[in-house]
């Protein structure tokens, strides 16, 4: 047991560390974000529409990561230093205090920023393949995952609950697992669509004009590969119940951050994939059939 607690605690800290290292990157990019927005004087009506879009999509992500890392570091904080003589130790301090107030307020903050990621990638599923058939199953899945995420809010947040133990953790893994499948559906569809695309499009643009889309960035960052992966190194770390879980929970929900991030990044610079885009892969593979 005290082995168990050793590497959780460990786990814990790290996470906590990667935590703030991923949060200066995040700062970075919302801020270039905002940065290019504001100097985007210059446009179309429809245009300074999607900048406002894209600019209090990146301010809700940001409060949202900002709430879950300020809470991580408090309760470690706690933990670890205000009450580091606490009777039975790190082990039952976590256990009596893991439903504490602002717990509760990180966890509702990690489910609103899973919606809106996930809001997000079945948008740009939508875009990449511009056809609204592709984003059903993913929104199902979406509806499903809302509920679950406000019944993790709920059973984690009870008096002597815990995130990591009981019926709590079993909803935990039932909204991952949902929350992940989606992720998983959406990044498959998205890379297959642009490998397919991308095939083509060299065929008759050639490989430097196609490489904008085509690309192995554009393959990563508009699937939100990170994100999908470290969400399956989650689950699969919490479905075993073993300690370092909390490092890759960590992890995935920096990266639900970040990889939408660096996809409103990429629209703003205009290398993202639309419907134009799109139309012209779809084309140009039209022109290449025999």
């Amino acid at each position: 047991m005290s082995s168990t607690n050793t590497i959780f605690q460990h786990s814990l800290y790290v996470g906590n560390n990667f935590n703030a290292i991923l949060y200066g990157v995040e700062l970075v990019f919302y801020f270039a974000t905002l940065s290019i927005i504001s100097r985007s004087n210059r446009q179309e009506k429809a245009a300074k529409q999607s900048n406002i879009r894209l600019s209090v999509l990146s301010t809700v992500l940001i409060s949202m990561i900002t709430i879950f890392v300020i809470v991580q570091a408090i309760f470690g904080e706690q933990m670890w230093i205000t009450n580091e003589d606490y009777p039975g130790g790190t082990a039952a301090y976590f256990a009596n205090h893991a439903a504490v107030w602002y717990e509760t307020l990180g966890t509702t903050a990690s489910v609103v920023l899973s919606l809106t990621s996930d809001g997000f990638l079945i948008y740009r599923t939508y875009i990449v393949w511009n056809n609204w058939r592709a984003i059903l199953f993913p929104s199902v899945l979406y509806f499903a995952s809302a509920v679950l995420g406000i019944m993790t809010c709920y059973y984690s947040g009870k008096p002597d609950s815990d995130f990591f133990v009981g019926l709590a953790v079993n909803i935990a893994l039932s909204w991952s697992s949902v929350v992940i499948g989606l992720n998983f559906t959406c990044t498959t569809l998205i890379c297959g669509r642009i490998l397919w695309v991308a095939k083509r499009m060299e065929g008759t643009l050639g490989r430097k004009a196609s490489k904008k889309y085509t690309g192995a960035a554009s393959l990563i960052i508009e699937s939100m590969l990170p994100y999908t992966l470290f969400g399956i190194m989650y689950i699969v770390t919490l479905g075993i119940n073993h300690p370092t879980s909390v490092v890759f929970l960590s992890l995935y929900i920096m990266f639900m951050c970040l990889s939408s991030q660096m996809l409103i990044l990429r629209v703003l610079m205009n290398r993202a994939w639309t419907r134009d885009a799109v139309t012209m892969g779809v084309n140009s593979a039209r022109c290449v059939e025999p």
